[in-house]
């Protein structure tokens, strides 16, 4: 898919060199989304060509639109944390900083 972001630059979120994809736990009910707390909304992480992160959010409501936004190396390595990926080696300097 592609977007537009504020700065003007093309996301193709097919052409990211690493996606990953959220977890979900099941909550007897639904599976909640671990990234975002919703059984609604919805969250995958990116690594660009350029070696950028960005987290492109969707949602299961109707008539909402999906969306992107950059992210700092700390937030992508809380965001691999928290749904139990493995932690890119360019970014594995940061995880005693963050996890505690």
């Amino acid at each position: 898919m592609k977007y537009r972001m504020e700065d003007g630059t093309i996301i193709n979120t097919e052409k990211a060199v690493q996606s990953y994809d959220e977890a979900t736990d099941f909550d007897g009910h639904n599976h909640i989304s671990r990234a975002t707390g919703s059984q609604w909304a919805h969250e995958t992480l990116y690594r660009s060509r350029k070696g950028r992160y960005y987290v492109e959010h969707t949602s299961n409501y109707q008539g909402t639109h999906p969306h992107v936004a950059w992210v700092s190396e700390h937030e992508a390595v809380r965001w691999l944390l928290l749904n139990e990926h493995d932690v890119p080696a360019e970014l594995a300097h940061l995880v005693d900083e963050i996890e505690e």
